[in-house]
């Protein structure tokens, strides 16, 4: 079978019509007696392939890239020394602040008084007469009215023997009389009126008052330094800068490899499915 310019020009319109995209140029075999060639794009094949013998058709083919799943290490952070700044360390501390310097000051001390009692003489001593009357008292006495006596009283009954046998014919009796008293009661003056001298005592009263014991004066005070407690900031530790080292990092990152662009090229057909 001889190849016409019609059959060649209807295969590669059957090749175009399957979509192929461009891409680079780069070496690749071909089928069939041609020789070998590849283009990025149909254009760059030209309109025919090259030593082609009567009787074999050709197609232009777009041969895809060919990719592969390629897994690498990557550096992520080349590691190295850094300089690491260390801040200071701050703490507190208790200290006395003077908030006021010593001195002194004038206090007026006012006078002290005591309050005192005191007897004070209101009336001096004196004496009045006073009349004495005279003083009585009643004496009960016996008073003689007659004094003792004797008198001649007659008689009865005599035991007494007669002599010479002679006979009673009166008795006769000489008879005591007792002096006669009566009780007489008088006043009697036992001291006559007079007068008498009677003292006055010296009269006093009780007199409260406020005695002066200290008068006025002003004194100096001496005022102490105040102080007063406060917390102040120290640094306990400055601050520093320290050489860091940090080891290489890496990471696994498995990615997609182009191994070959994707190129155009003569591919030979069997003719008998080829209509022209």
């Amino acid at each position: 079978m001889s190849l016409t310019r019609k059959s060649i020009v209807l295969a590669v319109a059957a090749v175009a019509a399957l979509g192929f995209s461009g891409c680079t140029q780069q070496a690749a075999a071909s089928t069939g007696s041609s020789a070998k060639v590849k283009a990025a794009a149909p254009a760059d094949l030209g309109l025919y392939p090259p030593n082609a013998k009567p009787g074999e058709c050709y197609a232009k083919v777009y041969i895809p890239p060919k990719y592969a799943t390629k897994t690498e290490k990557v550096t992520v952070d080349e590691g190295g020394a850094k300089l690491k700044v260390i801040p200071a360390k701050y703490g507190y501390k208790t200290e006395k602040k003077l908030v006021r310097e010593p001195g002194y000051k004038l206090v007026c001390k006012p006078p002290v008084y005591k309050t005192t009692t005191e007897r004070v003489l209101v009336k001096p001593a004196s004496y009045k007469l006073v009349p004495v009357p005279a003083r009585y008292k009643t004496v009960t006495s016996k008073v003689l009215v007659s004094p003792a006596t004797t008198e001649w009283r007659r008689g009865r009954g005599v035991t007494t023997p007669i002599a010479n046998g002679g006979r009673v014919t009166d008795v006769n009796c000489l008879v005591k009389v007792p002096a006669k008293y009566k009780t007489v009661t008088k006043r009697v003056m036992v001291t006559p009126p007079t007068t008498k001298r009677v003292p006055i005592p010296a009269q006093y009263k009780t007199v409260t008052k406020r005695v002066l014991v200290k008068p006025a004066e002003t004194v100096k005070v001496p005022i102490p330094a105040q102080y007063k407690t406060v917390q102040v900031k120290t640094v306990v530790q400055p601050a520093r800068t320290v050489e860091l080292k940090t080891p290489p990092r890496y990471s696994t990152v498995t990615k997609r490899v182009k191994v070959s662009n994707g190129y155009y090229t003569w591919q030979r057909v069997n003719c008998r499915t080829v209509s022209h």
